[in-house]
C-alpha cells in the first residue's frame, strides 16, 4: 500500500519536472496580466462612474467637489491591488526552475486579484456615482455612502490577501522532489 503510493507519487513528480524553456511560465506570466489588467479595468470604471456623478454634482453644488472625491480615491486603490500582485508574481518567475503546478497557481492569485478588483471597481462606480448625487440632495446620506464604499473595497482586499497566499504557495511536488533527494543522498 505504501508502496503503490510512494510509485504514485513518483510518477507524478517526474511529470511535473521543472523545464527550461518557456513553455512552463506562460500561466504565470499570465496570472501577472491578469491580476494588473482586471484591476486596472475595476478602477478605471470606479473612477469614470463616480467622476461622472461628482461633474453632476458639481454644477449645483460645487462646494461639495472635494468631499465626494472619496469613491474615486477608492476606486485608484484597485490598480495599487492589481501592481502588488503583478510584480510580486513577477518576480517568482524563473524559467529555469519553474513548475507548471506554480503556474496554475501564480494564474489563480492573479485571477482573485483582478477580478475581486474588477467587481469591487464595478461597486465602487455605481455607489460612487448615486451616493454623491444624493448627498448633493441630502448631506446625511454621506456617512452611509462611505460605509457601502468601505464594503465594497474590501472585496478588493480580500481578492488581495488571496492572492497574496496563492503567491506564495510551493508545489507540493517541488517539495516532493527536495525530500526524495535529500532522502536518496
Amino acid at each position: 500500500s505504501n508502496l503503490y503510493i510512494m510509485v504514485l507519487l513518483e510518477l507524478v513528480a517526474a511529470a511535473d519536472v521543472p523545464t527550461n524553456d518557456w513553455s512552463s511560465t506562460f500561466f504565470g506570466y499570465l496570472g501577472v496580466a491578469t491580476a494588473l489588467v482586471f484591476a486596472n479595468l475595476g478602477a478605471a470604471y470606479g473612477t469614470a462612474k463616480s467622476g461622472v456623478g461628482i461633474c453632476s454634482m458639481g454644477v449645483l453644488k460645487p462646494d461639495l467637489i472635494m468631499k465626494s472625491i472619496v469613491p474615486v480615491v477608492m476606486a485608484g486603490v484597485l490598480g495599487i491591488y492589481g501592481l502588488i500582485i503583478a510584480v510580486i508574481l513577477n518576480q517568482k518567475i524563473d524559467p529555469a526552475n519553474y513548475h507548471f503546478a506554480t503556474g496554475y497557481a501564480h494564474l489563480a492569485s492573479g485571477l482573485c486579484c483582478g477580478l475581486s478588483s474588477l467587481g469591487a471597481g464595478l461597486a465602487i462606480g455605481i455607489v460612487g456615482d448615486a451616493g454623491v448625487r444624493a448627498n448633493a440632495q441630502q448631506e446625511q446620506v454621506f456617512v452611509g455612502m462611505i460605509l457601502i464604499l468601505i464594503f465594497a473595497e474590501a472585496l478588493g482586499l480580500y481578492g488581495l490577501i488571496v492572492a497574496i497566499i496563492l503567491s506564495q504557495q510551493k508545489s507540493f511536488l517541488q517539495l516532493f522532489h527536495k525530500q526524495t533527494f535529500v532522502s536518496k543522498k
